[in-house]
């Protein structure tokens, strides 16, 4: 199934963009009468007949639409610190996006290798990941933001800090099954500060550990969104 995007189908839009226009008509070979499949990144699911093959602008009506398609029934936010080799942090977006997150935030910690982060890429990644695995729901992304600016402004119910410190900490798996607005952050690879750990516990955040074996930023990702996924769904 290809599946295609396009944002401002909401406000009455009946065309692809170019880039989209030109993959269904150039490369998929899409005529007048074809039908294509288009998610608008907020939860609708739409089936369009073509009425315009132009690789500029494909034109289409709406045939049928689901609302809400693919939805689930709890919030993921995950903070992260991107690496210094950003392509390991995009090999976490498309992974994440497919495995199914709401929100993306990028820290600045005191250990982090990279201090700036373009979105413009990222998004790509995450609308191309949304796609594949056939969501409708594109997950917000933001750039990057001091680690204590951020943390002492969430309101999630559920939040949770993992990191590979010393001193008591409980597994993701057992914390978050009564919780349906859950927040994890992420450290960069040199982890947390002892200073950044302590700042959370205090205002509220469960140190948590992903298991035993020590993981990289991008792999916890991963994982943390995982066991989120498995549990909650």
């Amino acid at each position: 199934m290809n599946i295609f995007y396009c944002p401002e189908i909401l406000t009455g839009q009946n065309f692809l963009d170019q880039e989209e226009s030109a993959h269904a008509i150039r490369v998929l070979r899409m005529k007048e009468g074809d039908d294509l499949t288009i998610v608008d990144g907020k939860g609708g699911f739409y089936r369009v007949r073509v009425t315009g093959a132009n690789p500029n602008q494909c034109k289409f009506e709406i045939i049928d639409k689901k609302e809400k398609y693919s939805k689930r029934n709890f919030y993921l936010h995950l903070a992260i610190a991107p690496t210094k080799n950003f392509d390991r942090t995009e090999w976490f977006l498309e992974k994440a996006t497919e495995i199914g997150i709401d929100e993306i935030t990028f820290l600045n910690c005191e250990k982090s290798e990279r201090r700036i982060v373009k979105l413009e890429r990222a998004e790509k990644i995450v609308v191309s990941a949304m796609k594949q695995s056939v969501k409708s729901f594109l997950p917000k992304l933001n750039g990057m933001i001091d680690f204590k600016k951020f943390i002492i402004t969430q309101l999630a119910k559920g939040k949770f800090i993992a990191h590979c410190r010393e001193g008591e900490k409980q597994n993701l798996k057992g914390c978050i099954i009564n919780h349906k607005n859950i927040l994890i952050l992420i450290g960069p690879e040199g982890d947390f500060s002892e200073t950044e750990v302590k700042l959370a516990n205090e205002i509220g955040y469960t140190s948590v550990n992903l298991g035993e074996s020590r993981l990289r930023t991008e792999t916890a990702g991963v994982v943390a969104c995982h066991t989120v996924n498995l549990l909650c769904n």
